[in-house]
């Protein structure tokens, strides 16, 4: 039975894919995780569902990529869209976190994570899981260590 079009019919192929959603699910979650703890607008789901759509969308286009020659499609893919199109969805989402009351502005932070949250399941959806553990690493010093510094400084007045 074929689970899978194009060249993604082997079990090999359906474990690799399984991986690439799992490990970006993972990841994101652990960004959720911190937003979490720390009762942001949005938190561990929400973090996780954006870096599985991401990874997703992603892995639907590698494989169409992959699986139809120019002949067969009658179209010619540019993988690159899908990154644009992720930036787009989550752009939109994130923006959605972001409250302006007079003049203070919130809801930045998590606006920006959520927009990594889509980076990051992009580069798992196209099998870069060292690239997207680096920028896990990186997100979670920026809003763990970076946050220590930041209380230190002089309030703004």
């Amino acid at each position: 039975m074929d689970w899978l079009p194009g060249n993604a019919e082997t079990a090999e192929t359906l474990l690799e894919i399984s991986m690439r959603l799992g490990i970006a699910v993972l990841l994101c979650g652990i960004l959720g995780l911190e937003r979490e703890r720390k009762e942001r607008p949005a938190g561990l789901r929400t973090y996780m569902m954006v870096g599985l759509a991401a990874a997703l969308f992603t892995v639907i286009t590698v494989e169409m990529s992959l699986g139809l020659s120019d002949e067969q499609s009658g179209i010619r893919s540019d993988p690159i869209r899908i990154i644009e199109a992720v930036t787009a969805g989550v752009a939109f989402l994130a923006a959605g976190t972001i409250i302006i009351r007079r003049g203070d502005v919130s809801g930045l932070t998590t606006g920006a994570g959520m927009w990594m949250s889509g980076a990051i399941g992009v580069a798992c959806g196209a099998g870069y899981y060292a690239v997207a553990s680096v920028a896990t690493v990186l997100a979670l010093v920026i809003f763990v260590i970076v946050r220590l510094f930041e209380n230190r400084l002089p309030k703004k007045e």
